[in-house]
């Protein structure tokens, strides 16, 4: 029964707009700017938080002596820092924990597995521009650690703060929306007129993140799935290999079209920043959504790219839905789910385009959560089934979708409707 009323409250906030579901906290309004300042042990570096907003953090740096600026989030996973430092969708980003204790399991060696791909890492490298945590563990234990997580932060270039009050910062995030944010170690703040306030989010991070060269993984597959990476975590590619699939992991802005007929299936990544940036992209989902009629399946990114394709609108979040906790109801059947996400924009949802419907559902505020075509084998959620880091509730994701890719195949289903015709006039003929 609780699942029940969570999907009948569910479908109650999914037919609200964006505006409609803006989350209402208790906020000071008109507060003078918090300006807070955590002693140093005297000897050690000094780092800053400045936000863009006025609000300032001062505490010790224990990542690279440097500065940066970046869209100020947070994220409310309890473990899995170096997963979520190394996912491709923090691109950009000043990354606030709100555990508040971090770095005390350390940082794991770097093995790969049978798939050539990092096991501990979703990425080759740290890819937020800055780390914000509560309490940094100078001291780290683990039978896998080769590091701290100071000494690679320092190595890869990241700034890094301790000592911040991140409930309070978490508080002002919550009440303004993800801001613009300064980190910068040395003795005293930066000038703010200084500071160029550049939003990340209004460059093309995808095609930052993205592959530039096609690659294999399991080149022995049964079905061969393109993938295209608009800043894939490596836990996808993986998984998809797993349920024994061939993996092409194509460019964000690859040619799919030209030779769509030599893929069984099509699977597009998660990635960072707003999806209106990748109009290549969604111009060539557009286009394969009218022919194409093997499986198609998107995470996060892949969510925001077929809902726009198929004639939605996408919106920003006032700060997002980043964490290893968040409920979402499959609208098909009442059954609520735990979720990890990490994602800054959403589709509005309120109208669905002719032939699609709602997937999934947002338990807390309504978001979308998933589309899925209603006839053709298109569907995609905005929450991750890999979730390297937990939870696992959704995981069977991947099962399904290469299992539809392997029943088409098996069925002789033709890639296109344009073979699908060629087919039958030939055998018209014959």
């Amino acid at each position: 029964m609780p699942f029940l009323a969570a999907a009948s409250a569910a479908r109650t906030m999914a037919k609200k707009t964006p505006t409609q579901l803006a989350r209402t906290l208790a906020s000071v309004v008109d507060a003078p700017k918090l300006h807070a300042h955590y002693p140093v042990v005297p000897g050690s570096l000094t780092a800053h938080l400045q936000l863009r907003s006025g609000e300032t953090f001062t505490g010790g740096s224990f990542g690279a002596a440097s500065a940066t600026v970046g869209e100020t989030v947070f994220t409310t996973s309890l473990v899995g820092y170096p997963e979520s430092m190394t996912d491709p969708s923090y691109r950009g980003q000043l990354l606030v924990f709100t555990q508040p204790l971090i770095g005390n399991y350390g940082v794991p060696r770097r093995t790969r597995d049978s798939y050539g791909l990092l096991k501990h890492f979703e990425s080759e490298r740290i890819q937020c521009s800055g780390v914000v945590v509560s309490d940094y563990a100078t001291k780290y234990s683990h039978w896998n650690a080769v590091e701290s997580l100071s000494e690679w932060c320092a190595r890869e270039g990241v700034p890094a703060i301790t000592g911040v009050d991140t409930r309070a910062l978490v508080h002002i995030l919550r009440g303004q929306g993800s801001t613009l944010g300064s980190l910068s170690a040395g003795a005293q703040p930066l000038d703010t007129a200084s500071i160029a306030w550049v939003d990340p989010n209004a460059d093309n991070l995808v095609a930052q993140a993205s592959t530039d060269d096609i690659r294999v993984f399991n080149p022995a597959g049964d079905v061969h799935v393109a993938l295209i990476d608009c800043g894939v975590k490596y836990n996808i590619i993986r998984s998809l290999c797993d349920q024994g699939a061939r993996v092409s992991l194509v460019p964000w802005n690859h040619d799919i079209m030209a030779n769509l007929s030599a893929y069984d299936g099509i699977f597009i990544s998660n990635g960072p920043g707003s999806p209106t940036h990748c109009t290549e992209t969604i111009s060539q989902l557009r286009r394969a959504f009218a022919v194409y009629q093997r499986p198609i399946f998107g995470i996060c990114m892949g969510n925001q790219l077929m809902g726009l394709a198929a004639g939605l609108n996408a919106y920003k979040l006032r700060f997002g839905n980043r964490g290893h906790n968040q409920p979402a109801v499959d609208l098909t059947n009442g059954k609520c789910v735990i979720t990890s996400q990490n994602h800054g924009y959403a589709l509005d949802d309120s109208v669905m385009p002719e032939g699609w419907a709602r997937y999934y559902v947002n338990a807390n505020d309504g978001s979308n959560e998933g589309i899925r075509h209603l006839e053709k084998p298109f569907r995609s959620v905005q929450f991750h089934p890999e979730a390297k880091g937990g939870p696992l509730d959704t995981g069977y994701l991947f099962g399904e979708f290469v299992d539809s890719v392997r029943a088409a195949k098996q069925a002789g289903l033709a890639a296109t409707l344009s073979e699908d015709i060629s087919a039958s006039a030939q055998a018209a003929t014959a």
